[in-house]
Formats: C-alpha cells, sequence, structure tokens
C-alpha cells in the first residue's frame, strides 16, 4: 500500500494489441505525458500478433524516453509502475510486462497490474468529470455496456461475437480500404444514402459478424460504397444505442459515457447524444487523445489501485491475463 504523504506520480504501459504507450499522470489527476507508437502492417490487413510484439519490442525503450523528456522527470522520480495485464493479444501483453520487470529491477518500485477495460472507463470519468455512468466501451477489441454496481463493473450487454472497431475494419479490408478502416468509412458514409442491413440485438447483447456478411455481399453486387458505409454505421450504431438506453433505463443512472477507440466516430455521439436528451441524461465522450488505447488510462488506473489500499504485485508469481473480464475484478476506489 502506497502512503498518502503527498503526491504519487504513476508511469504506466499499454501493450494490449497495435499501441505501445507509455503515460506519466499525478495523483491530482494531471497528466504529465502521453506518448505511443502504432504497429501498422504494411498491406493494412489489421493486427499480426508475432509483428505487433515485434513492434512494441522494437519501440519500447524510444517510447518510455520520449514519455520522461516530456514529463521533465527521470525514472527514479516515478513513485509506482502500473501495466495493462489483460485482456489482450498474448504476445503483446507479454512485451509490456516483461518490460515492466525489467524497470522494477532497476528501481524497485511498486507495481500494478491494470485491466485494460476498466482503465478506459477511468480515463473516461477523469477526462470528462462525470460520476457514475452507465459507459459504452468500443473499440477494436472490446464492444461492451457497463455500470458500476454491487463493487464491480458489470457488463449488461456485449458483443457476442467480434467487436464493432474488428467489424468496421474487417468490412474495410475486404473491400479494399486500408487499415485503420473506422475514419475511413467514417467519411464515406457522409455522402451515403440508407441500404438494408441485419439488426441483431438479442436481449442486452449484440452480434456483428452477419452485418459485416451482408455489407460485403451487397458490395459484390454493385452496391455504393458511399451507401454500404452509412448503412453499416447507422445498423450497428443504433444496435449499440438501444442496448446502452436499455442498461440507462434498468439501472436508474443518468449518465453516459462513450469511451474506447471507437468513441472518436461522430455518428455515434450524435446517436448517444440524442438518446441522452430524450431520457434527460447527460452524455460525456472521452476525449480524442484518450479514446484510443493509451499509457495514460493505466497510469491513472494504477494510482486509484495503489491508493485505495490495493498491494502491488509480486512480479516474480504474477502473469499475464488474455481473458481478463471486466467484471471480474473486485474496485476498490469505489
Amino acid at each position: 500500500m502506497i502512503k498518502m504523504a503527498g503526491r504519487i506520480v504513476c508511469l504506466g504501459i499499454e501493450s494490449t494489441a497495435h499501441t505501445f504507450g507509455v503515460g506519466i499522470v499525478k495523483s491530482d489527476g494531471s497528466v504529465l505525458s502521453n506518448v505511443a507508437s502504432v504497429y501498422k502492417t504494411k498491406k493494412g490487413w489489421g493486427i499480426i500478433p508475432k509483428d505487433a510484439a515485434e513492434h512494441h519490442k522494437r519501440v519500447k525503450k524510444d517510447v518510455l524516453k520520449k514519455a520522461l523528456c516530456k514529463a521533465k522527470l527521470k525514472l527514479e522520480d516515478i513513485d509506482i509502475v502500473s501495466f495493462s495485464q489483460g485482456p489482450g493479444l498474448p504476445l503483446s501483453l507479454r512485451v509490456g510486462m516483461d518490460f515492466v520487470k525489467e524497470l522494477s529491477s532497476k528501481t524497485n518500485k511498486p507495481v500494478y497490474g491494470v485491466n485494460h477495460c476498466i482503465a478506459h472507463i477511468e480515463i473516461g470519468m477523469l477526462k470528462t468529470k462525470s460520476k457514475d455512468p452507465v459507459t459504452l466501451y468500443v473499440s477494436g477489441g472490446n464492444t461492451q455496456v457497463i455500470a458500476f454496481t454491487g463493487g464491480r463493473y458489470r457488463c449488461f450487454g456485449e458483443t457476442m461475437d467480434i467487436a464493432i472497431g474488428n467489424a468496421l475494419d474487417m468490412f474495410a479490408r475486404k473491400v479494399g480500404m486500408d487499415y485503420p478502416g473506422g475514419p475511413k468509412i467514417e467519411r464515406f458514409a457522409k455522402k451515403g444514402k440508407y441500404v438494408e442491413l441485419p439488426y441483431v440485438v438479442k436481449g442486452m447483447d449484440t452480434s456483428f459478424t452477419g452485418i459485416v456478411s451482408e455489407a460485403v455481399r451487397k458490395f459484390k453486387q454493385g452496391a455504393k460504397i458511399e451507401d454500404l458505409c452509412f448503412s453499416l454505421q447507422e445498423t450497428c450504431f443504433a444496435m449499440l444505442t438501444e442496448i446502452t438506453e436499455r442498461a440507462l433505463a434498468h439501472t436508474g443512472k443518468d449518465e453516459v459515457l462513450l469511451t474506447g477507440g471507437v468513441a472518436a466516430n461522430g455518428r455515434l455521439q450524435q446517436m448517444l447524444k440524442t438518446m441522452c436528451k430524450d431520457r434527460g441524461a447527460r452524455f460525456f465522450v472521452v476525449p480524442k487523445e484518450f479514446a484510443g488505447d493509451n499509457g495514460s488510462m493505466i497510469a491513472w488506473t494504477g494510482i486509484l489501485s495503489a491508493m485505495s489500499g490495493q498491494m502491488p504485485v509480486s512480479l516474480d508469481k504474477t502473469d499475464i491475463k488474455p481473458r481478463w473480464r471486466t467484471d471480474e475484478l473486485d474496485i476498490m476506489w469505489r
């Protein structure tokens, strides 16, 4: 447990998928630096896990150096270190954990393992000053509607197959767009008209693979790319808005937070904002800098863990958690 005799400065390392990031954050919530290097394939075909891990190994020291330089700190000035322990790609996660072990052996700083999904929520709450939201967490690897109750973040709805970010990227790849596909789809969608696609909501859960398959089929039959991009967004985002509204009604909360990499999409923001206005709820969007994977969210969640009395991990006994669910962790700081 960290003694709260002043400020805490935490260095956070993010390495769950395509991004290797280092963030440095103070216990008052100020972000001193947020530096990242993103792995991309030359042919634009998404993440190749082995190559992503090699990318992380190549850039880790340079990213750390830049983060420390921007924060105007030395490694000795850091009080605690945190890292993304899961969920994520095993090879990428292990690069981050091994780097933390290397740093810890040099500095003997306490280390905290962080749940990547929860970190997305916490950085969103910090930056928007939301208090107790229903969170729609949408990224390349995750799609969940989450709310805090009973001492944990609970998943009220989630994807039954692929995440929304992955769905957008999959469609983009199949129609010849470069990775990442989401921003390109958003641009094309502004000039499109609606064509019918499957709408798949089952209770509080969603499914995207059939929608993507149908959109690709229509593309091969000659449908305009602008129309398909528009329709894909409208359909998938309407599904996400529906299950978020249901969670809002079920929990009785009056805030919605949009976070994760896909949170940067303007059309999704617009749909949720309209829904919240109709329900008398406040709507918050994580700033774009902190929407995608980043080290600052890992650092901030490490600080919350330390301040709540959570014990540091024992690095000789700890391991990565590639399938670590959002709802498996007791939240001691709330």
